[in-house]
């Protein structure tokens, strides 16, 4: 992996590449994203080049700023918004380097905790990137895209590089790569969506050598205007090498080996809710299946060890929606939080994993109501919602002291125990507000 020194020697690795190689019919645009409205078609095969970037709205480095780059092909501009990050250490030093690495490429500069930690840390940036008609902004569609994560390695030492992808069809990896692959459902944007994340070595590679294919991951999307993904990485101890330059290179890549892995399920809902019974219900949709054997739900009482609760057979081959459910008895359960997962299981053996929802179990004939917890938080805020708001459409919001909406997470059908993730917040007080239909609740939390 190339690497560059810059004050105080900060070590910046060259960790991300990605390419992507749009090709086949181009279809009907769809309205947009990320601060980008309107809607549009585009009728060639782009071949995408990211120079000159511009601030096109927001404040430059923070959450929600959008940069503008024009004429990435004859017919299209791109739009790269910050979606995230895990925490305010996290900061964007430049938006696309241009004095090294590849000129073409989006190439950000990300540091976190002014470069370097003193124990175990993980962190990430999330970039959205959209697709619109030059000049204007009218989504672009794309029928295919891929998107390859290159160099993904290490520092010789305790950290580790990592990049996820959301929303994929697919991926590509050579057959034999060291690179660790997780996939689990996140909510986006009140969706469940797939999240796979690669991570690499902690063997460091020297510069940006396309023959360590081992080292890279191709995804691939269909018919999308835009993609999400994070960089980041984790270290499992101190380290001084926390200043990273990533880079996003439109071109494609040759395997030498290529295995090609397709998402089992596209989960479209996970729900558990807590009935007056003393039993758990838990129910999922999911909107397509490839060659899939069976769904685990699997059961915690610390939301670390998980075991085996129950299993349920899949239709196995599907492209419309099918719902499933599973009671579990909890009449002997002494713990006060319960927490589930959904695994699924392809006819290869290949598993991919559901968000965890928690159940919360309150005294005997108590009510469940709206509850915050744990408070004061410090990372991710859970909400439990009264029992007749389970399985509706919740809005999640939180409100700083001057009364602005800082924050907000909707769920399509809302589990009994929903989570927020706050750890971006400065310390203080808040206010958390619950709203199903025209009912609200809301309660006062303090971050610590």
């Amino acid at each position: 992996m190339k690497t560059f020194l810059q004050t105080k020697q900060h070590f910046i690795t060259l960790m991300l590449m990605i390419m992507i190689s749009a090709s086949g019919m181009i279809s009907q645009a769809q309205t947009g994203t990320g601060g980008v409205p309107g809607s549009g078609t585009v009728t060639t095969t782009p071949s995408l080049s990211f120079t000159n970037a511009s601030l096109y709205s927001g404040q430059a480095g923070t959450v929600g700023a959008i940069y503008r780059f024009p004429s990435v092909n004859s017919n299209l501009d791109a739009f790269v918004k910050i979606n995230d990050r895990s925490s305010s250490l996290v900061k964007l030093e430049s938006i696309d380097l241009t004095n090294t690495g590849f000129s073409k490429a989006f190439q950000p500069e990300i540091s976190y905790n002014n470069g370097s930690v003193s124990s175990a840390s993980n962190w990430w940036m999330e970039f959205e990137i959209s697709f619109v008609n030059k000049n204007t902004t009218t989504p672009a569609t794309i029928s295919t895209f891929k998107a390859t994560a290159l160099d993904i390695d290490g520092d010789n030492n305790r950290l580790r590089e990592w990049v996820s992808f959301n929303n994929l069809s697919s991926y590509t990896m050579e057959s034999n790569s060291p690179l660790t692959v997780t996939s689990l459902m996140q909510t986006i944007s009140g969706i469940l969506q797939p999240v796979t994340t690669f991570t690499g070595v902690t063997n460091q590679y020297n510069g940006i050598d396309t023959a360590q294919t081992g080292l890279m991951v191709t995804t691939t999307y269909d018919n999308k205007s835009s993609f999400r993904f994070r960089v980041g990485a984790s270290t499992s101890g101190s380290a001084s090498v926390t200043d990273r330059m990533y880079a996003v290179w439109f071109k494609d890549f040759t395997y030498n080996a290529p295995q090609i892995t397709t998402l089992p399920v596209e989960l479209i809902s996970f729900t558990a809710s807590l009935n007056s019974n003393n039993k758990v219900d838990l129910k999922w949709r999911t909107a397509s299946e490839n060659n899939v054997s069976h769904f685990t739900i699997e059961k915690s009482y610390d939301g670390k060890s998980f075991s085996d609760a129950g299993l349920v057979f899949a239709y196995g081959n599907s492209t419309t929606e099918k719902s499933y459910s599973f009671s579990d008895n909890i009449s002997n359960t002494q713990q006060f939080i319960i927490y589930y997962r959904l695994r699924s299981t392809d006819i290869d053996g290949k598993t991919q994993y559901s968000e965890i929802r928690l159940i919360r179990i309150g005294k005997k004939g108590e009510e469940v109501k709206m509850v915050t917890y744990p408070n004061p938080v410090t990372n991710e805020l859970r909400v439990t919602v009264p029992a007749s708001w389970q399985g509706k459409e919740l809005l999640l919001e939180v409100f700083n002291q001057n009364g602005q909406r800082i924050k907000a997470a909707k769920s399509g059908s809302a589990s009994q125990t929903e989570t927020i993730n706050v750890s971006d917040l400065a310390k203080g007080f808040y206010v958390v507000k619950a709203s199903c239909g025209e009912e609200t609740a809301q309660q006062k939390v303090v971050k610590n």
